[in-house]
């Protein structure tokens, strides 16, 4: 074949030319001779009439004739070598020439394959090298739009032999392998980029074929089938789904209900952080639909599946991938709404169907263009337009056909990069396969343009980048979507950090500011630096695992710092406050340290670390005025440091922010200025200066009635004469404290860090004892208290849900956690006192107290019904409250109060998952998340309103707080001061946020040295409040008493009513009422009792007292 040469130039070669060469190729005497007459034949046809040859001359449909020759071996073999040939020569030179043998003669991959089944084996290797020429050639676009349909065809025709359905099989999964992100050239990872993308809209028609696959009957081709999935299931680029994936697989390997009840149960105990796409909705959907239609599912599978339903539709934010999955889900739902037999779960597969049919609303009114993708349709207008303005195409027979097939190929191609933003490929998948349509540079034209429309399109959608001002250093610019959780929190939004500035970041509640900063600290945002090129620095007081360690020492054994030396850990300690030496502070354990002093701890670590950016969440937390004035003085003269902020504490964003980014409609949009500049711009964002329950309402319920207290300005719980040291400090945390709280107290224990104030607190609530003096507290009186690390409360519980938390805590008509404070717990004392007789005098002799079981009031105090060591019910006896102290049984009695005190609380309580749902309702948090998500998956404000609803349940008459304002946001901070300041009950806090504190607290108390001063009535700040009557000043007096020792005290605090040694509740002189008076009364008393009648079921009778 060798005398066969013609030029590029030459003219078309004659008929029996073309037929001398096919002749050779299936008739030669050896494979050698029949693969180079193959590939002489591309060459001259590819150095004259190129593509057209294929169809001019038959050879193809020759190829299909030789390759269906059952009877002669050379000819199937020649056609495998002809297939391969044109395969491999044909698309480097001509891009055009995939359209003719995939789509124009869409039967030559096919016939490949069943040859891969023939019996001899040199046809067998003739197919093979056919396939992986033509899989060698193709492009990332051309494999998923010109092969992939192919073979799912094919594999879901079932008619294949095993031999070639293996192949088949391996092919999709190698594409799939392909696919996956590697240390390639930028260009083959753009190629792996598009190919991922393009597949991934691909699995909704290959999973469920892949998964047939799986159950074949030939062990080959479903071990094949398996190893694809595998491969198949890696093009899921989720987080959140990665580590279920095997149990994924096991469930489609295995379809038994145990398989698919442990793969629902799996999904529905993941928190989704990331978005969902189209590959993810392929591979649950099956699964998802099975569990919905399967007679044999359990209700709480049911319910498990419906309410993963109903993430999973929240957090597909393109309605255009849905839309294929939706209607498969929707039956099944509506039949779980109308047939479960749990109300729960019917109501929330409404829920779930509601979403459901939302998205397809949208879908259904919405046009493409809201989800920002780009249809081959559009691609095809511009296409064709763009070619008519550049010439046309040039008149050859047969052109106009090819051209009708490449046209909507070349338009999916394009409208795929334009979706996956990776224009640069646009012009290299229009230019090669025109150029042999059109005159010499026109397709390259027709490309250009195309590829200008589609920059300007992106530009549009996405914006132009602005540029940088003189002196600007760019550090960051990414582009990402996040979720978390249920919801999609940012989509496709840019993040552009400049050196040296300062940003805000501000947003609602559950808008994803600490879920950003914790992404970018982790690594996981897609488009940031890696840590060797920008590092960051997540500042945080998490110092709780080393509190043994002291300052300098837990410095030195972090191995981020160990390469900075002892010296220079010493003096950067030094410059945020920490003294050196070994009396300074960096001697101390950092157990021993405030919050405030860990969070200046946080920040020497970040300053140590050489950190480019510092994400600063809540830095204020925690931080007393002068230590937030040293914070922003830092950051201020710091320029070479970059920070991200969150942080509610207006003033000081408006201090330390060069600009603030927002979140608006889950875009990142960058404002100029500070807090008040944006607030100029954006009037709406001015709930960040006032108190407003308008977007989070909380609602507390009222506390009880307190039996004998009639006055809200009665004292309740009192503290004589105390002192406290922990141990091995070297000077008391408080020392000769003495104060009081009533019903009406609204105090705010204010002083710096590591002054003594939570100490103070624990003091009164009885977290710990004080070495001397004492705490009386009212027999029956109920406290919700809330930690200065308030997700204390509830760190032993993350594997349970906040409803299961709440019952369990209540569960025995206790609270679980006032039994769990030190004062509660018997010491080895208490149990000697327990084993000691008392002498009941002549008669009695002497007995062992078993418990304390009733109690009654007697004379001004109560008495209590003892039961003895190993006697019957019927010689309990009676023993007075006194002689029960005086005989040193207090932890007995404090036992019994509590749960007498609980017991009231919760008499009108139901403990039902309906009545907790409607309670955490109540205290800002959704329902949803309350019943069915663990408690590990919350973000840090969620838990804190966890912790709120689990005081607030028994209905407490004191509300103390330690730094409540910590973990919420501006939303929250507002409906907790309108939920504090419409409370019934007292309320004592500790809070460095002067804006909370002046809005809500007439009182303070001053804590320094150990020593409390107390303040009398101060002006609270009604106009902090957006729904305030006036826009004056005081409740109280603006007149600030001067501060008076601890001893003193204010009428509250002092003996004025019913003070003295005991908390003994003195009853006041009877005054002999009038006729008038009398009457008056049995009328007001009449009255209150009809309105009583008409309230609900198990509302308390009202008291009828003489000093109404």
């Amino acid at each position: 074949m060798n005398n066969v040469a013609i030029s590029s130039n030459s003219a078309p070669p004659a008929v029996e030319d073309i037929s001398a060469i096919t002749k050779t190729i299936y008739e030669s005497k050896t494979s050698q001779e029949s693969l180079d007459a193959a590939y002489a034949l591309c060459d001259v046809l590819l150095n004259s009439v190129g593509f057209r040859g294929l169809n001019d001359y038959n050879v193809l449909q020759d190829v299909k004739k030789a390759a269906a020759d059952k009877k002669n071996i050379g000819r199937r073999e020649g056609a495998m070598f002809a297939l391969g040939a044109i395969f491999e020569r044909f698309p480097s030179k001509q891009r055009l020439s995939e359209v003719v043998f995939l789509l124009q003669h869409d039967y030559l991959l096919p016939m490949a394959l069943d040859a891969i089944a023939d019996k001899t084996p040199s046809v067998r290797d003739g197919a093979k090298y056919a396939i992986d020429a033509l899989y060698k050639e193709l492009g990332a676009e051309a494999k998923v739009y010109g092969l992939l349909p192919i073979l799912i065809k094919y594999l879901r025709k079932g008619t294949a032999k095993w031999q070639s359905a293996v192949v088949a099989y391996e092919l999709v999964g190698r594409m799939a392998d392909d696919a996956k992100m590697g240390m390639e050239s930028l260009e083959a990872e753009q190629a792996k980029d598009v190919l991922r993308e393009a597949m991934g809209r691909k699995l909704e028609d290959l999973i469920p074929i892949v998964e047939g696959g799986m159950h074949d009957l030939k062990a080959e081709v479903s071990k094949a089938a398996i190893k694809s999935m595998n491969s198949l299931t890696t093009l899921l680029q989720n987080d959140d789904v990665q580590p279920r994936l095997p149990l994924l697989i096991k469930s489609m390997e295995d379809p038994s209900t145990q398989s698919l009840q442990k793969a629902i149960h799996a999904l529905s105990q993941t928190t989704f952080v990331a978005i969902v796409t189209s590959p993810v909705l392929a591979v649950l959907t099956p699964l998802l639909e099975r569990s919905l239609n399967s007679p044999s599912t359990s209700q709480e599978v049911t319910r498990q599946t419906v309410v993963v339903v109903e993430n999973l539709t929240k957090l597909v934010h393109d309605p255009v991938e849905a839309r294929s999955f939706l209607p498969k889900l929707l039956p099944g739902t509506k039949a779980v709404r109308d047939r479960a037999s749990l109300p729960e779960v019917r109501e929330i597969a409404q829920r779930a169907l509601d979403v459901i049919e939302k998205a397809m609303g949208q879908q259904n009114n919405g046009d493409h263009s809201e989800s920002g993708r780009t249809i081959p349709e559009d691609v095809s207008k511009i296409l064709e337009k763009e070619t008519q303005a550049n010439g046309g195409l040039i008149q050859i027979p047969g052109d106009a056909e090819i051209w009708n097939l490449a046209k909507p190929y070349l338009s999916t191609m394009v409208a795929e990069d334009a979706t996956d933003r990776k224009l640069n490929r646009i012009t290299g998948n229009i230019a090669p396969y025109m150029a042999p349509l059109m005159e010499q540079g026109k397709a390259d034209a027709v490309a250009e343009a195309v590829f200008k429309f589609y920059t300007a399109e992106d530009e549009r959608k996405f914006g132009a980048p602005p540029p940088l001002e003189d002196g600007e250093v760019e550090i960051v610019n990414a582009t990402f979507s996040l979720g978390y959780g249920g919801m999609l929190l940012l989509s496709h939004t840019n993040l552009r950090l400049l050196k040296g500035h300062r940003y805000g970041l501000c947003g609602r509640n559950g808008a994803g500011k600490s879920t950003l900063m914790r992404s970018i600290a982790n690594g996981k945002l897609e488009g940031f630096p890696p840590q060797e090129e920008v590092r960051t620095c997540f500042v945080e007081h998490n110092q709780g695992e080393d509190a043994d360690l002291t300052i300098l020492n837990y410095c030195l054994k972090d191995p981020e710092l160990q390469a900075e030396g002892q010296d220079r850990i010493v003096a950067v300690l030094e410059e945020v406050g920490f003294s050196s030496g070994p009396t300074g502070r960096q001697s101390e354990k950092v157990g021993s340290l405030s919050g405030g002093w860990k969070m200046k701890l946080a920040l020497a670590r970040a300053m140590l670390m050489r950190a480019d950016v510092f994400l600063l969440d809540e830095p204020t937390n925690h931080l007393d005025v002068a230590n937030v004035k040293w914070l922003q003085e830092y950051l201020k003269t710091h320029t070479d440091i970059t920070s991200l902020i969150v942080s509610h504490d207006s003033g000081f964003l408006d201090e330390v922010c060069t600009d603030i980014i927002h979140y608006e409609q889950k875009k990142l949009v960058n404002y100029k200025g500070n807090l008040a500049a944006f607030v100029k711009q954006k009037p709406e964002a001015g709930a960040y200066y006032t108190l407003s329950a308008s977007q989070v309402q909380f609602k507390f319920p009222p506390p009880g009635i307190l039996t004998g207290v009639k006055s809200n300005t009665r004292s309740i719980l009192r503290m004589t004469d105390c002192n406290f040291t922990y141990p091995g400090a070297s000077k008391p945390s408080l020392q000769g404290v003495s104060c009081q709280l009533s019903l009406s107290s609204r105090v705010a224990i204010i002083g710096a860090n590591g002054a003594g104030k939570s100490t103070l607190i624990k003091l009164l609530t009885g977290e710990t004892i004080p070495q001397t003096g004492k705490v009386e507290k009212h027999p029956n009186l109920r406290i919700g208290y809330i930690k200065q690390h308030a997700l204390e409360h509830v760190e032993m519980h993350l594997e349970k849900t906040p409803n299961q938390y709440l019952q369990w805590r209540y569960a025995n008509g206790d609270d679980r956690e006032v039994l769990m404070k030190g004062t509660r717990q018997l010491t080895e004392e208490d149990k000697a006192q327990m084993e000691k007789f008392v002498d009941l005098g002549p008669g009695m002799g002497e007995r062992r107290i078993e418990s304390i079981i009733g109690r009654q009031k007697w004379k001004k105090s109560f008495q209590y019904e003892i039961k003895w060591v190993g006697m019957l019910p019927k010689y309990n006896t009676m023993i007075s409250r006194e002689t029960l102290m005086d005989l040193g049984f207090q932890k007995l009695i404090q036992e019994f109060d509590d749960h007498e005190a609980s017991r009231e609380g919760l008499g009108f309580r139901q403990l039902e998952p309906k009545v907790i749902s409607k309670h955490f309702e109540d205290v800002g948090l959704d329902p949803e998340i309350a019943n069915h998500n663990e408690i590990s998956g919350l973000s840090g404000g969620q838990k804190v309103k966890v912790v709120l609803a689990g005081a607030m349940w028994n209905n407490p008459h004191l509300l103390v707080l330690d730094e409540p304002t910590n973990f919420l946001d501006r939303d929250s901070l507002g409906g907790l001061a309108v939920a504090i300041r419409d409370y019934k009950g007292g309320v004592v806090m500790i809070s460095h946020n002067e804006e909370f504190v002046g809005a809500l607290c007439p009182e303070q108390w001053h804590v320094a040295d150990g020593r409390l001063t107390q303040k009398g009535n101060v002006a609270i700040s009604l106009d902090r409040f957006e729904d305030s009557s006036k826009p004056g000043s005081s409740v109280a007096s603006s007149v600030v008493s001067s501060a008076v020792a601890s001893t003193v005290g204010t009428p509250t605090q002092s003996d004025v009513e019913g003070g003295g040694g005991d908390m003994a509740f003195r009853a006041r002189k009877k005054k002999k009422m009038t006729k008038k008076e009398l009457k008056e009364r049995e009328v007001r008393r009449r009255l209150r009792h009809i309105e009583w009648l008409n309230s609900p079921k198990g509302t308390p009778h009202p008291p009828d007292s003489d000093d109404e």
